[in-house]
């Protein structure tokens, strides 16, 4: 059965915890790294659960941490079906596209969203992250059976990005980069071998506002963990701990403008292009505004494998 750790804000500062019957039970040591509480950690929040003396502290009123604290960011872009036909791109005939964020951008799952005052399309990604449990050094080939050796935790993310920064300037990774782009948590959930193949039953839901914008099951993704991480390895090593956002469903508030437009607006000037683009996308309601509450969560239906739900507000 799967355990769900979190990561808190205590008198003596960051603090570890296992998630049990609606409270937090601390673990009794301190854990450094997200790779440490992914070794030792889980072998004592197993023994915590069963403890009936355990300590218990009450889950509402703490501050949660990002649980990655130490992660780099790894990153998959269109790797939903349903986000590529939304932005006009065939999935029988897609790339693997894989980028990175900051480790500056991770923030805490009720932290506020921060829009930089330039900034005019902010845009939500919900996201299934996952934490490496196994060090990556060269090419190595993973197969779905071997999937599990890699995957230390499952985590809900969220990646915000800036459109009118990543298009215009073709700057994917300052556009998707800033301070509190990245809110990850509210815990790591961390499965049981046998639980990590269910990674395709888990259901993606983002609202803004109480609004349902995204609701998809990730088995709904063009390149499988499995897969991008044999691909990835081609290019990085990974440490335990790092963390691999493996991409968005359909509903971001990103739309492509019509083909007819897209054909006419390719004649003109770069810089005039652009400013037609960011000018017309600013007639949608859909991207974020300061005040927006945004929930992200995601779980399988029958309960399983909860990851919990994100509470952000922007500012």
């Amino acid at each position: 059965m799967s355990i769900a750790l979190v990561r808190y804000s205590a008198s003596s500062g960051p603090a570890w915890g296992v998630l049990h019957d609606g409270a937090v039970l601390p673990l009794p040591s301190e854990y450094v790294s997200t790779a440490d509480v992914l070794t030792d950690g889980v072998k004592a929040a197993r023994d915590l659960v069963v403890d009936a003396a355990a300590d218990r502290i009450e889950l509402q009123g703490l501050h949660l941490l990002p649980p990655t604290p130490d992660a780099r960011i790894y990153c998959q872009g269109a790797n939903y079906r349903s986000h590529m036909l939304e932005s006009g791109m065939d999935p029988d005939r897609a790339f693997n596209m894989l980028f990175t964020k900051s480790t500056g951008s991770l923030s805490g799952p009720d932290d506020d969203i921060i829009r930089p005052a330039h900034v005019r399309l902010l845009d939500y990604e919900v996201e299934l992250g996952i934490v490496l449990g196994k060090a990556i050094t060269g090419p190595v080939t993973v197969t779905e059976s071997e999937l599990a050796e890699y995957v230390g935790a499952f985590v809900v993310a969220n990646d915000v990005s800036a459109r009118d920064v990543q298009l215009p300037q073709g700057q994917w990774y300052k556009g998707k980069s800033y301070r509190t782009f990245c809110p990850v948590g509210p815990y790591l959930c961390v499965p049981d071998p046998g639980e990590v193949a269910r990674w395709r039953d888990l259901r993606l839901t983002l609202t803004v506002n109480g609004t349902v914008r995204q609701d998809a099951f990730a088995g709904d993704m063009a390149f499988g963990p499995a897969q991008t991480l044999t691909e990835f390895s081609q290019l990085e090593d990974f440490s335990v701990g790092d963390l691999l956002l493996t991409g968005t469903p359909g509903g971001v508030a990103l739309q492509p403008p019509p083909a007819l437009v897209q054909r006419v607006a390719g004649l003109l000037p770069d810089a005039r292009r652009w400013e037609l683009f960011v000018k017309g996308q600013t007639r949608s309601s859909a991207y974020l505004q300061p005040g927006d509450r945004v929930e992200a969560s995601i779980r399988t239906d029958d309960g399983a494998l909860d990851l919990g739900t994100q509470h952000t507000v922007v500012r």
